[in-house]
């Protein structure tokens, strides 16, 4: 793992954020087949390109976590939207429009959370992605 990723994993002072940011690590890891990265202050697996309609373009991770004092927040840049079903089964949680909030990731169901950033994944991997979150996704 990349001394980055150590780095922030050491900085995480509360004994349940660090045991969800390393299971997180494992969960991303199985769901992209990629290796961590440091993004700014998130640690993202994988990269896509976006470009809006209007003109703006990036890149940014292809799915992403960060360890907040209160819960783990995942990103889901396609949208919250495009995995309702798939939330009602995760367990307690909080949405945003492209985040997931979740206080202890013992209380969710792995299986499904992987599933979602698998399927995140794959959509913004797919090709340029054209949507912010709040429009609703990949067009």
């Amino acid at each position: 793992m990349e001394p980055a990723v150590l780095a922030y994993l050491g900085g995480i002072s509360s004994p349940t954020r660090r045991r969800d940011a390393e299971a997180m690590i494992e969960v991303m890891r199985r769901a992209t087949g990629e290796e961590p990265h440091m993004w700014g202050s998130i640690v993202g697996f994988g990269e896509y390109h976006y470009r809006y309609d209007s003109g703006r373009e990036g890149d940014g991770p292809a799915a992403a976590f960060a360890a907040g004092k209160a819960a783990t927040t995942l990103y889901v840049p396609d949208g919250v939207g495009a995995h309702a079903e798939l939330l009602e089964q995760l367990g307690p949680h909080r949405t945003g429009v492209g985040s997931i909030y979740v206080k202890d990731l013992a209380a969710v169901d792995l299986d499904v959370l992987e599933t979602i950033i698998a399927r995140s994944y794959t959509a913004l991997t797919a090709g340029t992605y054209t949507k912010r979150a709040r429009e609703g996704g990949m067009s």
